[in-house]
């Protein structure tokens, strides 16, 4: 523990039975109390691979729920464990879990109450092999995004995230969507609540089986991302009250 913080990593996993040990392995458990996977109906061994690692908490969904179905059961579960820092943890590897101590440190210091891997922070998503177009949306989404919600993150499309739990007493993930954009309405949630997020630079990698969604999903990622700030600025002038954002 941290200063008498109880720390838990969750996985959101779908067919990540090929990386998950590889992950698994490189979590810092001197500092890590517990794991929790949610496995979002996959294919593939992701469940057996995680008995055989150890893994307690598992989570099986017998129909797919999404990516953002997925973190709502993972926090769920986490914070029924009594968990003080929730950590975020892709199991396909893409993002090194050698940074959950240095993100969970800041949460337990009261530096902030939000922690992001921030793969754009220095060279770390090209070089790590992130598309050019995926990039270039990346940086233009984010220049929206922090005018429209006046804020100055570097990517809110990080998939790495540490959590305070006294954020999930503040905010409804349960009126989120089930898909991607589960991911940057939680962001809007936050911010609107009056907390703030800190970024740590993350190196990340891009392989085939990494997880990632294809040209189509990214597009309607992307309008969804255009949705949310919109959303956002109108709620902030007042001029309409969004479900998302409604006191929890």
């Amino acid at each position: 523990m941290i200063r008498g913080k109880k720390i838990t990593v969750v996985l959101p996993a779908y067919n990540a039975a090929s990386t998950l040990e590889q992950t698994y392995r490189e979590i810092p458990f001197e500092i890590v109390d517990e794991v929790v996977l949610v496995d979002d109906n996959s294919t593939d061994e992701t469940i057996k691979k995680a008995k055989e690692l150890g893994i307690v908490h598992l989570v099986k969904h017998e129909v797919n729920r999404g990516y953002g179905g997925n973190q709502k059961s993972c926090y769920s579960k986490a914070l029924g464990l009594g968990s003080d820092i929730i950590i975020m943890l892709h199991p396909d590897y893409q993002y090194t879990p050698k940074l959950i101590e240095s993100m969970a440190y800041i949460i337990a210091n009261d530096v902030y109450p939000v922690v992001f891997g921030s793969r754009i922070l220095g060279k770390g998503a090209l070089k790590g092999g992130m598309p050019m177009y995926k990039y270039i949306a990346n940086r233009m989404l984010t220049l929206f995004q922090n005018i429209m919600m006046g804020q100055k993150l570097s990517e809110y499309h990080t998939g790495y995230r540490a959590f305070d739990k006294k954020i999930f007493e503040k905010i409804n993930i349960e009126a989120n969507s089930d898909d991607f954009i589960f991911d940057n309405q939680m962001i809007g949630q936050i911010f609107y609540a009056g907390f703030e997020i800190g970024e740590l630079t993350c190196p990340t990698k891009y392989f085939d089986e990494a997880s990632s969604i294809n040209f189509k999903r990214s597009s309607i990622y992307g309008l969804g991302v255009l949705g949310v700030s919109i959303q956002y600025r109108l709620q902030k002038w007042g001029v309409w009250n969004f479900r998302i954002f409604r006191k929890k």
